[in-house]
């Protein structure tokens, strides 16, 4: 998914393998990643290029116009079965695959307003109605859609304008009745019906959403930095010879506290890895979802009813706004590579989309200002005569000899800011020493194919008509489309070494369930992959004071517990310690970020381990230090009295506890609350288990106390209910701010049960 598909790989590191000992050696050796780029651009060969053009067919990216059909029919059938979800993103496939001002198009478009209309997403039915019209819906159709329109518009509020509608029906009602595929009685009574509901709506008016704007607002941060773009006042960035770039409390800070509010440099739709198709499928299209069928490829906005790119089936859009700011930005030149990128892999695609987000003059500037420092050992700290200090923003600063030394930091501007702009992302560190010489082969031969494919595009842009002149000329070969070949492979290949350390995966909560299930699960899902120049001078912690969420492409940093003044700013780079062993963990972090990690759980897990072995599995019941012991475990603090226990006890009694948590999930997934209290004893057992797991503060425990809040608000359990919707919120506002799905759901639930009367319920579970 980030790196090319494995096809494409193994070729590309059996061509390495094949190579002379002696072009190994210039490409390890070499001192800039200009001579990388240069030396693996030479040794691509053309049937390297046909190897990777089939490779890339294989993603059918175009348009087909046999697809709709097919989409709208597949659609059709889950309408039919009131699945109206399923039904809205099938229709959305018909929609990418249909050109513009066709019958095709304006077919799906009005078949998914019908689905949107069930749903009860009325603004947005109404827009699919629009676009339906606007690619020439049939005249014999009008007076469903128009119908349609008219409940909408009166479910809204609007009736002056519903009333507008009805009026154009009924006095055009003669040719319409004729043309429609309703019968005349059928179309009389249902104009009849919506001008009862307009008289009985009439008091009606339509507000903007309060809790929409009340996010916003909440969202926002109290009082921005001076020296440190996107973050809180809270923090300042500081640098050290041996640790590079980091962030430190500038006050004390409490939990739950936004310390970083950042919007995505460049941020890049993940393609999932769908297994394939199940044998006997009889057609070539696929009705499976994908992320990419339920989210914005640009601002990564979920909706039901995407808008897709005129030339393409794969690039899909929540509105004609994203759609047309996406392609003035990028998406004109990635349009005809779709196939490719998808073989190369999102890090190539990120590179690609960084440089023509800048544009090229502005990479070429940088470049050129900073080639001489573009080498395979990482820009760290400019050439400077002063000895580097550490820099403490708002903490004071440091002397020497009396004098105040200072160095400027790495991506700052002149005025020593650091701001989400492409001078920050190009000092993000690529650590070309640290990759392997096959490594940055794969991403030199990666790039230079794809400024293969670029330098034909610009040459098929250039017109041959004699009578063009240099004005014309000049403007069709673009900037973008042909660029100095050696300025834009490099800038490409310093991207794709510095995206394995400083990418962000960015991800959603999605929800899971039985359909009709009146408890819900959910599942953290990587949507995209992005860079956040700001985020990414956060150092890494297996134990860290800080978590990350994500709304649309903005990235929220919120303290998990208390920050002392002073103290840095820490974040987690994926291996946490309680998903995770030391060992799994420190073998992570070597192998992807290149540095060996001694936060404080790995010293103190490391020290465990070093004290002799023990069955990690447990704790003693009485201080909770941990059991030592083979087959006789006992309590590895010399002041505790607790008795021996037996292995075979203790793993009797863990596998009727996970058999327990076992029956809680089936419960949950099944919908069968019959009886709650039995439910939530099952699940109570199971928060134990995650408490300790993953610790009383964690986002799973804030997940594991909505389900049990769900079960006891499902069971008017309302002391019950009150007390877990509060701890529930507690936590999961450590992690995500108010616009978090769990979150709002809670506060209703909530404002539910204070409405109520006190109610008798049974006995406390």
């Amino acid at each position: 998914m980030d790196l090319p598909v494995d096809e494409w790989k193994s070729y590309l590191l059996q061509k390495w393998a094949s190579l002379p000992t002696s072009v190994q050696v210039t490409i390890s050796t070499a001192e800039t990643l200009r001579d990388i780029f240069l030396h693996s651009y030479s040794l691509l060969q053309p049937e390297d290029e046909l190897f990777l053009k089939r490779l890339s067919k294989g993603y059918l990216v175009g348009k087909d116009s046999d697809a709709p059909l097919f989409y709208r029919e597949e659609g059709n059938k889950k309408f039919q079965e009131k699945d109206y979800t399923g039904a809205a993103v099938l229709y959305s496939k018909g929609v990418s695959h249909s050109r513009p001002n066709t019958e095709d198009m304006s077919l799906c478009y009005a078949n998914r307003s019908a689905a949107l209309f069930h749903l009860g997403q009325y603004e947005t039915c109404l827009k699919d109605i629009n676009r339906a019209q606007t690619h020439g819906y049939p005249e014999r159709l009008q007076p469903k859609i128009m119908l349609r329109k008219a409940e909408c518009l009166v479910a809204l509020g609007r009736l002056q304008e519903a009333s507008q509608t009805i009026s154009d029906l009924q006095r055009n009602f003669t040719a319409t009745a004729a043309l429609a595929d309703v019968r005349p009685q059928t179309l009389q009574r249902n104009l009849h019906h919506l001008k009862m509901k307009v008289q009985e709506k009439d008091n009606l008016t339509e507000t903007f959403p309060a809790a929409l704007a009340k996010t916003l607002e909440d969202a926002a941060l109290r009082e921005e930095n001076e020296q440190l773009s996107s973050a809180s006042s809270s923090i300042g960035l500081c640098v050290d010879p041996l640790k590079g770039r980091y962030l430190v409390a500038t006050k004390d800070i409490l939990p739950g506290e936004l310390l970083v509010k950042e919007d995505a440099f460049v941020s890049v739709l993940n393609p999932e890895e769908l297994p394939p198709p199940p044998h006997g499928l009889d057609s070539k299209w696929d009705t499976r979802v994908t992320n990419g069928d339920l989210y914005c490829h640009r601002c990564l906005k979920h909706t039901l009813a995407t808008v897709p790119c005129d030339r393409c089936s794969y690039a899909k859009y929540c509105s004609q706004e994203c759609l047309q700011q996406a392609w003035e930005l990028y998406h004109r030149t990635e349009c005809p590579l779709g196939g490719l990128l998808l073989t190369l892999g999102v890090f190539c695609h990120i590179a690609l989309r960084l440089t023509l987000l800048v544009g090229f003059e502005d990479v070429r500037k940088i470049i050129t200002k900073l080639c001489d420092k573009i080498s395979n050992k990482d820009i760290c700290l400019p050439e400077s005569n002063n000895q580097v200090k550490t820099l403490n923003y708002g903490l004071g600063e440091s002397e020497k000899n009396g004098n105040i030394v200072e160095t400027p930091i790495p991506g700052c501007d002149i005025n020593g800011k650091y701001e989400n702009n492409y001078n920050a992302v190009f000092n993000l560190l690529p650590h070309t020493e640290n990759h392997s010489p096959e490594h940055k082969f794969l991403c030199a031969l990666c790039v230079s194919a794809l400024c293969r494919q670029l330098q034909a595009a610009s040459l098929q842009a250039i017109p041959t008509e004699r009578s063009v002149n240099s004005s014309q000329l000049k403007a069709a070969v673009t900037p973008e489309l042909c660029p100095d070949v050696t300025i834009w492979g490099v800038a490409m290949l310093r991207h794709m070494l510095q995206l394995q350390c400083n990418a962000q995966a960015m991800t959603t909560i999605q929800h899971t369930g039985s359909k009709g299930s009146i408890v819900t699960d959910s599942r953290q899902v990587r949507l995209a992959t992005g860079i956040f120049p700001v985020i990414s001078l956060l150092n890494h912690s297996c134990s860290p004071n800080t978590s990350v969420s994500f709304i649309s492409t903005v990235a929220t940093i919120r303290a998990s517990q208390r920050i002392r003044k002073g103290q840095e700013i820490l974040h987690c780079y994926g291996p946490h310690k309680s998903r995770m062993g030391v060992a799994e963990r420190q073998q992570k972090l070597r192998s992807q970020y290149f540095f060996d990690c001694t936060c404080p759980a790995c010293q103190t897990e490391a020290h465990r381990m070093a004290a002799g072995p023990r069955w990690e599995a447990f704790c003693c019941n009485g201080c909770g230090a941990p059991v030592q012991g083979d087959d006789v475990l006992r309590c590895g603090s010399r002041s505790c009295a607790e008795s021996a226990v037996s292995r075979d006890q203790l793993v009797s009694r863990l596998q009727d506890l996970q058999q327990q948590v076992g029956v809680a999930q089936k419960l949950l997934r099944d919908g069968e609350l019959g009886d709650w209290q039995k439910s939530a004893t099952h699940l109570q057992r199971s928060l134990r288990v995650v408490e300790v797991r993953h610790g009383p503060s964690s986002v799973e425990m804030g997940h594991e106390l909505f389900k049990l809040a769900q079960i006891f608000f499902n069971g008017f359990a309302v002391p019950e209910a009150l007390s877990t919707i509060r701890k529930a919120e507690e936590v999961l506002s450590l992690h995500c701010g108010p616009w978090d799905d769990e979150i709002q759901e809670l506060q209703k639930m909530k404002s539910c049960l204070l409405d109520l009367p006190p109610t008798p319920v049974g006995p406390a579970v």
